[in-house]
């Protein structure tokens, strides 16, 4: 597993910094995007395949992808469709020059920009900020009952009153909140490299301690036996 985080003697990202995804085999290119899009203000997360790709977007939400195309496996033009399917996250692809059809072919599945290799890194840069700034500015909130999660500050208020969570808290109720009514599978939480198996249980038991009015009865945290857990919202606020 190729997923990264803040390097010792790189500047800390704030939280609300944009949320890049990298999909490249090349492990080269990867750490070369790592570096710089870290150094122009971006968090970055970057892996070196599609299936590993598809399990990271089942947990998170990012505001912008960069996906190579020529991978062994599952190719970045499937991943493509995919992410499409599942939402409008910009994604920036990157190409061999000579591949003129496959850019071609990403573009009518939803790309919304590309870059040939090989590639200066401060055009890629500004190709995202551009991707960024031509995004509308949505803060998905999900509701349930007299609470509010904002996903893209990843608050929790009730009433309007802050609610304070760990950090194991929050990134549970983000994973659920992602995928408000649907099943969760156990296997997608456990693999968060943060959420281990046995911790799983201990977290919802804490979470429901202060979402619910009887724990032990769940409305709004609620298991599915033999599969997972899900989220039951109330309204889920897109804009």
């Amino acid at each position: 597993m190729a997923v990264t985080h803040t390097m010792a003697g790189e500047p800390r990202q704030e939280d609300d910094a944009p949320h890049v995804l990298v999909v490249d085999d090349d492990q080269r290119i990867r750490s070369l995007l790592e570096r710089f899009l870290r150094k122009e203000g971006f968090r970055v997360t970057a892996t070196a395949d599609a299936t590993e790709a598809r399990r990271i977007l089942g947990g998170l939400v990012f505001d912008a992808a960069v996906l190579d195309i020529m991978m062994p496996g599952e190719d970045g033009l499937s991943l493509l469709s995919h992410m499409k399917e599942g939402g409008e996250t910009p994604v920036l692809m990157l190409t061999a020059m000579a591949e003129v059809e496959q850019r071609v072919r990403g573009l009518s599945l939803g790309a919304d920009d590309y870059l040939g290799k090989p590639f200066e890194p401060q055009e890629l840069s500004l190709r995202l900020k551009n991707l960024l700034r031509r995004r509308p500015d949505v803060a998905r909130v999900v509701r349930f009952g007299s609470f509010r999660f904002d996903l893209k500050r990843e608050e929790l208020t009730s009433s309007g009153t802050l609610v304070r969570l760990t950090e194991r808290e929050r990134r549970l109720l983000r994973l659920l909140a992602t995928r408000p009514g649907a099943t969760v599978p156990r296997q997608d939480l456990v693999a968060d490299e943060q959420l281990g198996d046995r911790a799983i249980d201990v977290q919802m038991n804490r979470l429901r301690r202060k979402l619910e009015d009887n724990p032990a009865d769940p409305r709004y945290l609620q298991t599915v036996r033999g599969l997972g857990y899900r989220l039951v919202a109330d309204l889920v606020d897109d804009t």
